[in-house]
């Protein structure tokens, strides 16, 4: 079974964190929600999620990827706390998979791990940088590294998730069952 740690700071966005960490669940993965210095994590809208353990617990060798939701505050909580940023940066060493969404690809940025290619929120890639950014798809990848664009689009990333960590089939029966074919 393959293993994803979704780390939550203070402000992420929540569509994205609980989309990402049901589609994945739906997909028989193990998500493991890592709190960055909070067990208790309030969202952007006031929502609290109880995590399942502190970041500084999490271990690279554990995990087959790493995605982080976005949202301005928890995105910048993510680029600034050290032990996510080592870990970003050692999972993608060892050619583990690295994702992001809406605004957090600026947390793999600080983290030197973005790809040539990327999509993110829009406006966001002017914190980024505009080269190599796409905002004609709903989910770019670049190598080992995942990126998509917002809260609309959380589902077909989670999708994407579940087919690149567990295969074809379970993306398809996923994909019918969420009444997700726009992804």
């Amino acid at each position: 079974m393959a293993t994803v740690c979704v780390p939550l700071a203070k402000g992420f966005e929540e569509i994205e964190a609980v989309s990402l960490i049901d589609v994945m669940r739906r997909g028989g993965i193990e998500v493991i929600v890592a709190g960055v210095n909070e067990e208790l994590v309030t969202g952007a809208n006031g929502i609290t999620i109880k995590t399942d353990t502190d970041i500084k617990f999490v271990v690279a060798d554990e995990l087959d990827m790493i995605v982080l939701p976005g949202g301005w505050d928890g995105t910048h909580a993510l680029a600034e706390n050290p032990t996510v940023q080592s870990l970003l940066k050692e999972m993608n060493d060892k050619e583990k998979i690295v994702g992001a969404i809406c605004a957090a690809p600026f947390a793999l940025k600080t983290a030197g791990v973005l790809p040539a290619h990327y999509t993110c929120y829009p406006s966001v890639e002017e914190q980024i940088g505009k080269e190599g950014y796409t905002d004609k798809e709903k989910v770019v990848v670049d190598g080992n590294v995942m990126t998509s664009r917002g809260p609309g689009t959380a589902l077909c990333f989670g999708l994407a998730i579940v087919r690149k960590l567990v295969g074809e089939e379970t993306y398809q029966s996923l994909k019918e069952g969420l009444l997700a074919d726009y992804c």
